[in-house]
């Protein structure tokens, strides 16, 4: 077997090597959690020239970090509630994105509010999105990132989404769309790989006492000594750190075919009834599939360690909301598949432990708190995960004396990202070079065979996986580093060509 070199390879080989060096090994910084959050922390705290060691119980983005709507955005609903700093710091973010750390994986995507929601949901549009165009325009890289907000007529509301209803105009407004938010984070996990950073899945059992950290990695106990713990474990962060008050909710998505709608090229907006701040949208993806979501419900007791699952009210919910614009509804039938996830809300400290108000309403800004040996970060969003890392390692800096003391992250590609004009030119199909960059003819040249006959992944895809970014199990490669696992029967499939992958390459 010929492996190509590439840097921050996740190979099995790698993981062997770094966890025969982990028993009571000492390092600067132990970052718990592998979603964007922790991936981004290290490498931030890796690029700064500090040892790491990310351990994460599952996989690479296996919570809360592959279940969000995938978009890269600029904060408007930030605007209507009056926090101008959380808007322009997310337009920023978005502008580095696109601009400098992962042009690849990010493109632009237009959004329409269509008339036939109202007069007065796309006057308010037309408001919102010039405000978002101000706020763009006043961060660095913002300008020219994104076209502006602009009327359309009835012709180009049926061009850009031909399931809404006929006859009349609408607003367009841009933000950005992620290709995959788990690959974003294979992406962060492996650069950190680049500039040292051990990475290791399957780290069960976590527990801190002192500087030591123990866990248990493929069914053996493992101890090392930490200068600093990050804990940056998302809606299970309180299992570390019992004094932070969260206030989890779940977000839900459906996934439908894109023919029902149309085969659309934009974003359908359409706002949640009796709300002037939350919308449900159906956002088009590369692989023909629609996203249909989202929800904000809140959640009760403890986060429980599987998977969230759609509630039949969210379902009916977000049908019937993007109904009320569409020529020919959606029904149940058209639903091939769902996710959902959970948010990490932060419950301000001037707050009560009543029910207060919605988890709609609560910021999205995010917490950086100490609890003895532990620094915790959480909340915030998947658009400001560098922002967030940028704080916590310059925290982390600042406690252990030593590292450099700014961060390099907003300046630093990801492994495959190169500037567009370059991305144009590597030599392997586009839907590739979008997932992957740079690397697509490596991915390529493993394989091109469909894992599933009538979908576009490839079994050099689940092999790269496997090779170079740390895929372990059947649910690694479908569920995370492709995401064939969002539509079910689709997922039974390729099961026979994952396990063949995972026993050959493994």
């Amino acid at each position: 077997m010929v492996t190509a070199f590439l840097p921050g390879t996740l190979s099995p080989a790698r993981r062997s090597g770094d966890l025969g060096d982990l028993p009571d090994a000492t390092v600067d910084v132990v970052v718990v959690g592998g979603g964007v959050t922790g991936a981004g922390v290290a490498l931030d705290a890796a690029s700064r020239g500090l040892s790491v060691v990310l351990l994460e119980r599952t996989d690479l983005a296996a919570g809360t970090s592959r279940w969000s709507s995938k978009l890269v955005h600029g904060g408007l609903r930030y605007l209507v509630h009056g926090e101008i700093g959380l808007a322009r710091e997310s337009a920023r973010e978005r502008a580095v994105l696109m601009g400098s750390t992962a042009p690849h994986l990010v493109r632009r995507l237009p959004f329409l509010v269509p008339d036939v929601a109202g007069r007065d949901v796309t006057a308010l549009a037309a408001v919102g999105g010039r405000f978002g165009d101000a706020v763009r325009l006043s961060v660095p890289g913002g300008r020219g990132s994104l076209p502006s907000t602009r009327r359309v007529d009835a012709d180009e509301v049926s061009r850009l989404v031909p399931g809404v209803r006929a006859g009349r105009g609408g607003v367009v407004f841009w933000d950005g769309q992620l290709v995959d938010d788990a690959r974003l984070v294979v992406a962060l996990a492996r650069t950190a790989a680049a500039y040292g950073a051990r990475i290791l899945t399957g780290a069960a059992g976590m527990a801190v006492d002192g500087a030591d950290v123990h866990a248990v990695v493929d069914g053996k106990p493992v101890s090392l000594r930490a200068g600093v713990v990050v804990n940056a474990a998302g809606v299970w962060a309180q299992a570390l750190a019992p004094s932070i008050r969260l206030v989890p909710s779940r977000g839900s998505h459906l996934v439908v075919r894109g023919s029902v709608l149309g085969s659309p090229t934009a974003a359908l907006t359409v706002p949640l009834p009796g709300s002037r701040s939350r919308y449900v949208f159906a956002l088009p993806q590369a692989d023909g599939l629609v996203y249909l979501g989202l929800t904000d419900e809140p959640v009760g007791g403890p986060v429980p360690d599987d998977d969230a699952v759609p509630g039949d009210v969210e379902v009916a919910q977000l049908l019937a909301t993007v109904n009320q614009v569409l020529a020919v509804p959606l029904t149940r039938d058209d639903v091939v598949g769902a996710y959902a996830g959970y948010r990490p809300l932060v419950l301000p400290a001037s707050a009560g432990m009543g029910p207060g108000s919605a988890t709609a309403d609560l910021s999205r800004r995010h917490l950086l708190q100490r609890d003895g040996p532990v620094l915790t970060v959480v909340g915030g969003k998947l658009t400001t995960y560098r922002a967030m890392a940028e704080e916590t390692v310059d925290a982390v800096v600042g406690r252990l004396g030593r590292g450099a003391a700014r961060s390099l992250t907003a300046r630093l590609p990801l492994v495959g990202a190169a500037p567009r004009r370059a991305l144009e030119r590597v030599g392997a199909p586009g839907r590739l070079v979008a997932r992957y960059g740079t690397e697509a003819p490596v991915v390529e040249a493993l394989g091109t065979a469909a894992v599933v006959a009538g979908r576009p992944e490839t079994e050099g895809e689940l092999r790269f996986a496997v090779r170079y970014e740390g895929a372990r199990t059947v649910a690694d490669l479908l569920d995370r580093r492709t995401r064939i696992g969002l539509v079910p029967a689709d997922r039974e499939r390729a099961v026979p060509m994952a396990e063949k992958v995972l026993a050959e390459e493994s």
